[in-house]
Order: C-alpha cells, then structure tokens, then sequence
C-alpha cells in the first residue's frame, strides 16, 4: 500500500454527531491523526462531516476498522505544495516606510521604501497578522525622531521586526526565541534580506541568556509575544531598557490592554502610542531620563 498521507471521511451527520467524532477520534489512544475536523456538506439540511488525515493508508484502514463504519471513504491527500498554495493568498503588506511581500510577489517590489521578503513557513510572522504589521508601524513611527542603537526581537518567529530595524537603521540586532527552528528560519530571512551579517540569533527563553544579558541595555526591544508572558517578563525587560528607550509590546488583544499596560506602569514605563490592528495592539512604552534637567521656560514680557 501507499505510504502518501490520506483522509478518512463519515458523512451524513448532524452537527453533535460530526463533533462528536471528532473528539472521539482524537481521543482514542488506537487512533493517530495528524489532524481531525468537521466541515458542514449541505446548509440547508444541518449535513456535515467529519475528516481526519493521517500519514499512510494503512493507518486509515485501521481506524476505519476501529470506528466500524464501513461507508467511511478513503483517499489519498494530493501531492501539492500547501505552502505555497498559501502564499498565493498573501498580499503584500504596507506598514509605513516597509513593504513585506513573499517570493511569489518580488516583482511588484516598490522603487522607495525598505522591502523586506518574508515567506510563510515553519516559523509564526509574516507581517500579514495585526501584531506584527503594528509593531512594524509602531517602529516607523519611533524612526521619525529616534536612531536605536542596541536592539532586541524577543521571540523573533520569523525574524522580520528584526530584520526591519536593521534594514532601516543599518545597525545590528539580536534575534532571540525559545524556538530554535525559528532561529534557523529568521537567520535565512536575514540572509535572503541582506542583513545576516547584522544580526545574531540565539535560542532562548525568556531572558535567561549571556547574549541578552552582555548588550543590555537596550534603545529598542521588541516583545510581540503573548499577554501572559509579556506579563512575567515586565521586570526583566524594564531593567534591560535603557532610559530614553522603547519597548513595544504586541500579541495582546484590547481587553488585555490595561492589564499589561499596568504591570509596565508599575515599574516606571510610560505609554508613547498605541496601534490597533482589528482587535489587536501594539503599544509603545518608554523609559524615561532620569535626573534630566527641565527644559527652561521662556516668559515673555509685556512691557
């Protein structure tokens, strides 16, 4: 038999009965899905049906056997490439002066700006979710007034924050995530964008790393993460930015707003700006200067 990856459909049921397969077949210890879901077949009855994929033909057979349903059809799955079928849907993205598109659309690349190529792959961030297009325009925004010097991408995914900053700022950047696949994914994005020699990556988690330690502090971090961890990291990343500096933190929705807001508050940050893209935010805080002397007032005299 053929060792291609194959679906195994049952048809025919309601609502309840589809999901109620599918926990089932996601639960039975003899069974091992690759995925399972239910997709609706006919609206007008209430029809659906319930798909599970598995690696060989073989392993479908079985769980056929096991689920004693004798109409379940099997077929084998195409041999297409998913990835980049899912590209082709991905439309450039503008955030400020960056332009993010994927290999399939270099040839619309705009003539100003900084374009950044950043395909799909095993690693989160191509700049087409609202987290990462926010912080991107969030570091426009900074770029205006602020030349960073030391720059952190915490939780890098894809690299593209990273790789962003250096391109505009021809500086260089680490690139840290707990994920060493995404490492090996941002330092290839790095290369293909030309800026490799600008930065270094490093698997780590959280802040417990010498590298992140040795260039502390920081005039820039990025912490487009989630809320919990942004939560747990607010004093380590407080303490590693330098005064003056910016901390943008994403990948929080609204409602978690003035939950993180405060636990940065608490320690001294203040709030710059605040991105919403649908209902996700990239918020940037700031450290300030301490013991900075106050801007003199000038008064004028009324004679």
């Amino acid at each position: 038999m053929s060792n291609a990856r194959v679906t195994i459909t049952i048809g025919n049921l309601s609502h309840e009965a589809a999901h109620a397969l599918s926990e089932q077949i996601e639960n039975d210890f003899r069974l091992d899905p690759l995925a399972v879901t239910i997709n609706e077949t006919d609206e007008a009855k209430a029809i659906w049906e319930t798909v599970a994929w598995f690696e060989s033909e073989e392993l479908a057979h079985e769980a056929r056997i096991v689920l004693s349903d004798s109409d379940a059809i099997i077929a084998a799955v195409p041999d297409l490439d998913w990835v980049k079928r899912s590209l082709e849907g991905l439309a450039p993205v503008v955030a400020g002066r960056f332009f993010l598109h994927g290999s399939h659309d270099r040839h619309v690349r705009r003539a100003g700006g900084i374009s950044l190529e950043i395909d799909a792959g095993t690693a989160f961030g191509t700049g087409h979710h609202g987290t990462t297009s926010g912080c991107l325009e969030a570091l426009d925004d900074i770029l205006k007034r602020h030349r960073p010097r030391q720059i952190l991408d915490l939780g890098c995914g894809t690299g593209v924050l990273a790789i962003a900053a250096s391109q505009a700022l021809k500086t260089k950047s680490l690139a840290t995530d707990i994920d060493a696949e995404a490492v090996r994914v941002t330092m290839n994005n790095a290369a293909l964008n030309g800026v490799k020699p600008l930065l270094h990556g490093q698997t780590a988690a959280g802040l417990h790393h010498s590298s992140i330690r040795k260039s502390a502090p920081y005039d820039l971090i990025f912490a487009n993460i989630l809320a919990r961890p942004l939560a747990t990291l607010a004093p380590g990343l407080c303490t590693i930015l330098a005064p003056g500096g910016h901390l943008i933190l994403s990948g929080l929705t609204f409602d978690q707003k003035r939950w993180i807001v405060a636990c940065y508050q608490n320690r001294g940050l203040t709030i710059a700006k605040t991105i919403r893209k649908e209902n996700w935010l990239a918020i940037v805080m700031t450290k300030p200067i301490k013991n900075k002397r106050p801007a003199r007032i000038a008064q004028s005299v009324i004679s």
